[in-house]
């Protein structure tokens, strides 16, 4: 082979070499730009949710007639909680079996949102019941009823639970 036909092979070799490396370098600047698009899909969608949830609690629960119950915990470690049912006039609104992660959110101070509704203005009646194990394994539960006066305004209620240990009512509920 001659020379010059060898410089023309390593020639062709690089130039394809070098097309094949900016068709690469090409791909990713492409790849890079859609991932970039997909993220701002993925943040749009993100921003709509969020303002459809805000829009539908609106519909669903109008602030006149809006009642949220919150549940909160004492730290007491005579016992273990397991499931609270809620009733709002004798129907039931909210039954809840509570995780390890969720038991220590609430020993820590956290407060859970266990329901949110509608009830017109007037006394309604709010049965509460828990369950769990005392610390000596035998099984716990205590139910209280308790009436709340729903007036214009929403309506934000508190669930304090404590053990059989604790000193005073195991369930107390207050307004927030």
């Amino acid at each position: 082979m001659s020379r010059t036909f060898r410089a023309c092979c390593l020639l062709i070799t690089l130039w394809m070499a070098a097309a094949a490396a900016m068709a690469q370098d090409n791909y990713r600047a492409q790849m890079k730009g859609l991932d970039e698009q997909v993220q701002e899909v993925k943040s749009d969608v993100l921003s709509i949710a969020a303002d459809l949830t805000r829009l539908e609690e609106r519909l669903l629960y109008p602030s006149n007639t809006q009642v949220s119950l919150f549940v909160v915990m004492e730290p007491d470690e005579s016992f273990r909680l397991d499931s609270v049912q809620i009733a709002i006039n004798g129907e039931a609104v909210a039954h809840h079996i509570y995780s390890f992660k969720e038991l220590e959110a609430l020993a820590a101070g956290g407060v859970q949102r266990i329901y949110t509704g509608n009830v017109p203005t007037g006394e309604h009646s709010i049965a509460v019941s828990m369950a769990g194990k005392l610390k000596s394994g035998s099984d716990f539960s205590v139910s209280e009823t308790f009436s709340i006066e729903k007036g214009v305004e929403p309506k934000l209620v508190g669930i304090r639970l404590s053990g059989p240990g604790a000193g005073g009512t195991a369930i107390s509920v207050g307004d927030w």
